[in-house]
């Protein structure tokens, strides 16, 4: 296949679904990792086209869902400043904090910029001396080469006035969280393709030896999506675990070595905590030692700063499979995508906010969603 309208050809679409119908004799729960792929099942109704006996479930595979509320505030405190230029991508403006989003402050008059490469921001702090210039560094392993390219050059530039605020989460650690969690339905994966282009298979491996459950690291459109659950469903049927490749076109074993020896030099690994599912050990990046000075939690010292979470939000429950958004009393009512309570609904790709924008509730306001291109109603 080379180009995209084959990727979500209904034909495949309903050749591979029926293959995996024929395939499954007993049940079994997925689950899919990356918050573009649960974004991807639902739009096009992939979770649909599968038999009864399959099931998807949504992790915690969006990282402006899973940045924790107090690391939102933190932002906000720093930005807040007026010595302070404050960059970050567009969607996290938008995240709310205990007191509002990045949005509002800045139309309070706070100097918060859209950027689109922490090298933008690396660039506004070497045009403007006299001012801090902080980059809201969030993602998984796969933002985390060009943050960790940011803070490097910045070294070794002595761009003094340059700092991160680094919020960086790794799955390896979070799927492990979610098959030692008490209860856990889950008995196989979808792996996230773009964190594994940079990553590489090792850590899958490792975890698949140590579970015995199976991994298949899965490209997002349609066609990918539903060949990954089919190698999956064999795998399970047939006792099998092992890590297989469908995105092959992107992902390597090796990953990007040149990319992770870079991560490897500025970061260091740490306990992160999840937003919805508290900390897990060893999941999450911080700048190390050498690099410290372009902290920016130690350079304004707010890493102190603590905030609970909503008590009426499920979002852990969603996002270890334990739960789908619909069976959330707020979704739709208290909690939408205007007003959201937790980390699945704050984000476009959080499995709850997916649910409200295409109608799996009758309470919600049906969003058809961006117009397709050639080839995407043809899917269903």
């Amino acid at each position: 296949m080379k180009y995209l309208d084959e990727y979500r050809s209904g034909d495949v679409a309903r050749r591979i679904a029926a293959a995996i119908a024929r395939t499954v004799k007993r049940r079994w729960v997925l689950m899919e990792v990356c918050g573009g792929q649960t974004h991807s099942i639902v739009r096009y109704g992939i979770d649909r086209m599968l038999p009864e006996a399959v099931e998807l479930v949504h992790g915690p595979g969006c990282p402006v869902c899973v940045t924790p509320l107090e690391m939102i505030d933190r932002a906000h405190a720093i930005a807040s400043r007026s010595d302070v230029v404050f960059t970050s991508f567009g969607d996290m403006l938008r995240v709310p904090g205990s007191n509002g989003d990045l949005l509002a402050l800045r139309s309070g008059g706070a100097d918060i910029r859209v950027v689109y490469s922490p090298l933008d921001a690396l660039e506004i702090a070497r045009r403007n001396p006299g001012k801090k210039v902080v980059f809201f560094g969030i993602g998984f392993e796969t933002t985390a080469p060009a943050n960790a390219m940011a803070v490097h050059l910045a070294k070794r530039e002595g761009v003094a006035n340059f700092s991160m605020l680094v919020s960086h989460v790794l799955v390896p650690p979070a799927i492990a969280s979610i098959l030692d969690a008490k209860g856990n339905r889950v008995q196989a994966f979808l792996g996230p393709g773009h964190v594994c282009t940079v990553m590489g298979l090792s850590e899958y491996e490792a975890l698949v030896s140590r579970y015995r459950v199976p991994i298949v690291v899965t490209g997002f459109e349609p066609v990918d999506l539903l060949e990954g659950v089919l190698l999956t469903v064999r795998q399970l049927e047939e006792g099998r675990a092992s890590v297989e490749n469908q995105y092959a076109r992107t992902v390597s074993r090796a990953g990007n070595p040149a990319a992770r020896e870079l991560v490897a030099r500025v970061f260091e690994v740490v306990d992160r905590k999840w937003r919805g599912l508290g900390t897990i050990p060893r999941s999450g990046y911080r700048l190390g030692a050498e690099y410290r000075d372009h902290d920016a939690e130690r350079v304004f010292e707010v890493d102190a700063l603590t905030t609970d979470e909503s008590p009426l939000c499920i979002s852990g429950l969603v996002l270890r499979g334990l739960k789908k958004p619909s069976d959330c009393p707020a979704f739709g009512k208290a909690c939408t995508p205007q007003s959201p309570l937790g980390a699945t609904m704050v984000s476009g790709e959080g499995a709850c906010a997916a649910y409200f924008h295409y109608g799996r509730h009758p309470d919600a306001v049906l969003d058809p969603g961006p117009k397709p291109t050639r080839g995407e109603s043809d899917v269903l």
